[in-house]
């Protein structure tokens, strides 16, 4: 870490960015808009999920770790993190609304849907907030369902690489704690048939 401010520019400050962080008991995060939610972009986890790792880190225990929710500011709510991630879960990541309207966006639809997956695995990463179900929906809603596999393959495969891969990733990382073993092993079959086909087509 490193302190700025009134003749200060960029002075070297480890030591006191950590005693900070050490007395951090409550990581909280606000959420001003419907246009966007905490896993549309990597900011959310990198730094709401890091300042609970980097806690977590230092001390041994984690953070409480909440979400403001200000986007009708006479109805403001206050939810867990892991209250939130459900709730975004639901209502768009497995939304069927959703997934079809990034089946009309083409190459961008299937880039939005592996994003996605990447940012919940991010959070997950650093603060645990992704349940092995959601993990089981995934494969289900984005790798083994027929019409959005079709779509993928069609439009942008190495979405469906990613996506695959990184299922795969929270598997063996111990994220994603008692996978189910057929899924894994579809979740395999899937990612090596992608990997041959997208070589092939290299050539």
């Amino acid at each position: 870490g490193y302190a700025y401010g009134r003749g200060l520019d960029g002075r070297a400050a480890r030591g006191d960015m950590e005693t900070a962080f050490r007395r951090i008991a409550v990581a909280a995060k606000n959420v001003d808009t419907r246009e966007h939610d905490i896993v549309d972009a990597d900011d959310y986890f990198q730094y709401h999920g890091g300042m609970v790792a980097m806690v977590r880190h230092l001390t041994g225990g984690s953070p409480e770790a909440y979400v403001g929710d200000s986007a009708v500011p006479d109805q403001v709510r206050t939810r867990t993190l892991g209250e939130e991630t459900h709730r975004v879960f639901r209502a768009r990541v497995v939304n069927p609304r959703w997934m079809a309207a990034m089946r009309r966006h083409g190459y961008k639809g299937a880039f939005e849907m592996a994003a996605t997956v990447d940012y919940l695995f991010g959070y997950d990463a650093t603060a645990g907030v992704v349940d092995d179900w959601m993990y089981e929906k995934l494969s289900a809603e984005y790798v083994f369902s027929p019409e959005n596999q079709e779509f993928m393959r069609k439009s942008n495969p190495w979405a469906l690489r990613g996506i695959t891969e990184r299922l795969l990733e929270a598997a063996e990382r111990g994220l994603w704690a008692e996978p189910d073993a057929d899924t894994l092993e579809r979740l395999r079959a899937t990612y090596l048939e992608l990997e041959g086909d997208l070589e092939g087509d290299e050539k």
